[in-house]
């Protein structure tokens, strides 16, 4: 038996033990997305002394989870899910705005995680286990901060191909076996709106050009309508199933891009298990830490680079309101403003904020493209960042535009039903 083969059956235990490593004052990272250390959060929310003022530290939870419901436990998130908008309902999340690029800064100051939970894959001949598909672009940072470091080995997670994307036995303070399915992520279904706002997205993007898609239906139908492109790159905060299909497809090759060529550049990856299974060992698809994969300086290495992010509502002067419903927060900033910003440094680049122009139907219908923001609305994107804005009523560039042509812009990108009322109330605002 090889010396880190001994050590970890020393350290292996089971989740009811591991977790007893928690002390009272200790933040938990539980993971994010597709890495999530589902059995070791349970086993802590099962743990009947539970030691006092303990925080859970987590982003984009998919799967309902006893944890977050638990109010013995305080929550701290940089970016909500489902388990996270549960906690946020109960009164015990705390939310922090950061550009996903200063993940170290919420780490260290924001969250001051003090123990790890990570999931894993089994070790390789070595003793290294792989971080996963969440794991190399958000675990390195967490692994140099943690005080106490529990992984759960799970026979189920993606070895990816990165940088930071392995952790040695010797590095861990406890180890339990699992065999927890990856969280997936259904693709969204594509209307006929989508895939005319997607349309208008694609005619912005040239062959050769290098693409960040954000989460989401229209992330997915621009993804989609990219299979009639050639050429492209990858440089992409989120890794999703539409861009697994254009690198199947033979759409992207990476051969034209001038930062990490011949490499789609992921940060994270959430999806179908087709897409885990398709990452797993995969050389040409390179995980980076977030830091890199989302500093604008970064992003901008690659000539044309070409963002594209959602909004939930956009105001006349083109501020936009990404993370946000009816003043109650439902997601975070993410990687939008990185991305945004990158793109446009690019020699060639642009960003596109796209979005349905109304929402709900019938006499429920109503127009995303506001005169001011809803109430208790954020701004995730301010005015003199926003370069293209999109709907099914075209694209626009705003960046050029002074204000009064802003505001005709963006009523033209309306919805026809609610372009009078925009009109009516920029005159009465001395806006036109």
């Amino acid at each position: 038996m090889k010396n880190w083969e001994q050590e970890y059956l020393k350290k292996k235990m089971t989740a009811a033990e591991a977790v007893r490593l928690v002390e009272a004052g200790d933040t938990v990272y539980i993971g994010t997305a597709s890495g999530v250390a589902y059995e070791l959060a349970d086993a802590l929310a099962e743990r009947k002394d539970l030691p006092e003022s303990i925080s859970i530290a987590s982003g984009l939870i998919l799967k309902p989870m006893r944890i977050m419901e638990d109010p013995r436990f305080q929550h701290v998130s940089y970016f909500l899910g489902p388990g996270e908008r549960t906690a946020l309902k109960n009164g015990t999340l705390r939310y922090s705005s950061i550009h996903l690029h200063e993940w170290k800064t919420w780490i260290r100051d924001i969250a001051n995680i003090t123990v790890a939970f990570l999931e894993v894959s089994p070790p390789d001949s070595k003793g290294y286990m792989n971080l996963g598909t969440n794991g190399a672009g958000l675990g390195a940072s967490i692994i140099e901060h943690a005080k106490k470091i529990v992984l759960s080995v799970n026979r189920n997670t993606s070895r990816v191909n990165g940088t930071h994307n392995v952790i040695h036995i010797s590095e861990a303070d406890a180890v339990i076996e699992s065999s927890t399915e990856q969280a997936q992520a259904p693709e969204p279904d594509i209307d006929d709106v989508i895939r005319t706002i997607s349309g208008h997205i694609v005619d912005q993007i040239p062959d050769g050009a290098t693409i960040q898609l954000g989460a989401g239906r229209l992330g997915t139908g621009c993804g989609y309508g990219l299979m009639q492109k050639n050429d492209l790159g990858i440089h992409t905060e989120l890794f999703s199933d539409s861009m697994m299909h254009l690198i199947q497809n033979g759409n992207v090759t990476n051969k034209r891009k001038t930062h990490y060529p011949d490499k789609s550049v992921i940060g994270f990856a959430m999806g179908s298990s087709e897409l885990y299974r398709f990452l797993d060992q995969n050389e040409e698809c390179l995980f980076l830490p977030l830091e890199q994969v989302n500093d604008p300086y970064q992003i901008a290495k690659n000539d044309n680079m070409i963002s594209v992010n959602g909004a939930v509502e956009i105001d006349l002067f083109g501020q936009v309101s990404a993370e946000t419903v009816k003043g109650m927060h439902f997601s975070g900033i993410g990687g939008q403003v990185d991305y945004v910003r990158g793109a446009q440094m690019s020699r060639g680049g642009k960003s596109i904020i796209a979005m349905e122009s109304t929402y709900g139907k019938g006499d429920r219908k109503g127009t995303k493209i506001v005169p001011y923001l809803s109430r208790n609305s954020v701004v995730t994107t301010s005015r003199a960042d926003v370069q293209y804005v999109c709907t099914e009523y075209g694209c626009i560039n705003l960046k050029k535009l002074c204000m009064q042509d802003r505001v005709r812009a963006m009523i033209s990108l309306a919805h026809p039903d609610f372009r009078d009322e925009l009109y009516e109330e920029a005159k009465r605002n001395h806006w036109l």
